[in-house]
């Protein structure tokens, strides 16, 4: 047993490299995963149905969308092959699931418009039209309601956040602290056990 968790900066879990497939809206991707990520197996139930149920960017959306804690990639990679106009801003302080995201972005032909980042190595005025997440709950209560607290505000005045939160790990007391924190709030979807929120200003 290591320390190591998906959300260690630099995991020494042997990577053991392996793929994982999965089908979002009709396309089949098989992406590369490794050891010391998220999920590494397989396609997180929550982040399935969060690609399944939330309202996918189109053709025609534009602007700068968040992947925030994009462990290897696939909701980067998703978002980037339905919005070919749309620049996709991949974020984690994992350095393995970055590596990852940034081969399998080339894989799909987005390498070109998934800029993969530390967070600290975003710029600071940018803002987003978009934030898809499925958020790390497991790093506890106050560190994820930081991490939102830091993030969300930089959604643009029209923007949307799309987050997938398992109803047993609090997904509806989130529900409540974001009401509590003034964003706009619905329930989108629940499914095995998921909630989707859609959260805007």
């Amino acid at each position: 047993m290591t320390g190591d968790h998906y959300f260690t900066a630099e995991p020494t879990t042997a990577a053991r490299p392996r793929e994982v497939e999965f089908t979002v809206a009709g396309r089949d991707y098989t992406l590369a995963s490794a050891g010391g990520v998220f999920s590494a197996d397989r396609l997180d139930p929550g982040t399935a149905v969060l690609l399944r149920k939330a309202e996918l960017p189109t053709a025609d959306t534009t602007g700068d969308l968040l992947d925030l804690g994009c462990g290897f990639g696939p909701i980067s990679c998703v978002l980037a092959d339905n919005a070919p106009a749309a620049t996709v801003w991949a974020v984690d302080v994992n350095e393995r699931a970055r590596d990852l995201t940034a081969a399998n972005a080339e894989r799909v032909g987005a390498a070109d418009r998934v800029k993969v980042r530390a967070p600290a190595d975003v710029p600071a005025d940018l803002r987003f039209t978009q934030l898809w997440s499925n958020p790390p709950i497991r790093i506890g209560k106050d560190e994820l309601h930081e991490l939102l607290r830091r993030w969300l505000p930089r959604l643009a005045p029209d923007g949307v956040a799309w987050l997938v939160v398992a109803r047993h790990l609090g997904g509806d007391s989130l529900h409540r602290w974001l009401v509590d924190e003034g964003w706009q709030v619905e329930r989108h979807a629940s499914q095995k056990g998921f909630r989707v929120l859609r959260v805007g200003r």
